[in-house]
């Protein structure tokens, strides 16, 4: 039983080791990430979506997002990217209609960029629960892939695409 114990032990270590030690040995500039810029739109059964990316300016990028449903807004998202010393780090903030808050107003969901190529980055919660990665398909086009671990640790992942707005 206690080999067991021990052996669970060192694999969340080794496990955190790792994922810590790759967040160190990526480096990457908030003006890398200037391909999210736009106003995105979908369309689909579920209601309508929007993001909004500002351009980077100085150490940060910002971002709205809006779920619209039969006319009425379902949630709210504000999402800024911010400079640290090696990489770019998301901090969202989701809202309820009337502007009610889900996080801790001291708290924003935090997820350090962990991937980057030339049109595609990808963020994951200090938690490792929730990956978010946005994907520039074409000029005109955008994947936004959310991977989320529900209560029973199993992974569910949804596809937004995106179309740039005129």
């Amino acid at each position: 039983m206690k080999k067991n114990i021990c052996f669970k032990c060192y694999l969340v270590l080794s496990l955190l080791y790792s994922t810590e030690s790759f967040a160190q040995s990526i480096k990457a500039n908030i003006n890398q990430l200037n391909f999210l810029t736009g106003t995105w739109v979908q369309k689909t059964k579920l209601g309508e979506m929007e993001e909004i990316w500002g351009k980077p300016i100085g150490d940060n990028m910002a971002s709205t997002f809006r779920y619209v449903k039969d006319g009425k807004v379902k949630f709210y998202e504000f999402v800024v990217i911010e400079q640290t010393d090696s990489v770019p780090v998301m901090k969202i903030r989701h809202f309820n209609r009337g502007s009610i808050g889900w996080e801790d107003k001291e708290n924003p969901l935090l997820m350090p960029l962990t991937k980057l190529t030339n049109n595609e980055v990808e963020f994951i919660s200090l938690s490792g629960i929730v990956r978010l990665t946005y994907k520039r398909v074409d000029p005109n086009n955008m994947q936004v892939i959310l991977n989320e671990k529900d209560k029973q640790g199993m992974w569910n992942k949804e596809t937004f695409n995106y179309v740039l707005s005129q």
